[in-house]
């Protein structure tokens, strides 16, 4: 497989994969972006925690999808994560505009 085989590949699967989140943003009630993973949820469980003096964050999620282009489930009944960066949460309303209207171009 060549170099622009490869590319191409990886570019046809974020296509796919931001498609599928345009499919399924309605269905969530939050965004959350941690340092590693973007994931849609509809219920978030932060915890700021300590150890040894260092703060760390303890981030429950349930009933979530995973932007991650190499996992082949992307919906999890529960996450847990923990991370010892910055956690940023958003609360979804239905009229945010997270989701493009249908006849937008993607390359269809």
């Amino acid at each position: 497989m060549s170099a622009e085989d490869l590319e191409n590949y990886e570019t046809d699967m974020e296509l796919q994969l931001y498609r599928e989140y345009r499919d399924v943003a309605g269905l969530f009630s939050y965004v959350v972006e941690t340092e590693r993973r973007f994931y849609l949820a509809n219920h978030v469980d932060l915890q700021a925690r300590s150890a040894d003096g260092e703060i760390y964050f303890d981030l429950t999620l349930q009933d979530a999808w995973v932007w991650d282009i190499y996992r082949s489930a992307r919906f999890v009944k529960k996450v847990r994560v923990l991370t010892f960066k910055d956690v940023n949460i958003e609360e979804l309303t239905k009229t945010d505009d997270l989701t493009l209207p249908k006849d937008a171009d993607l390359g269809n």
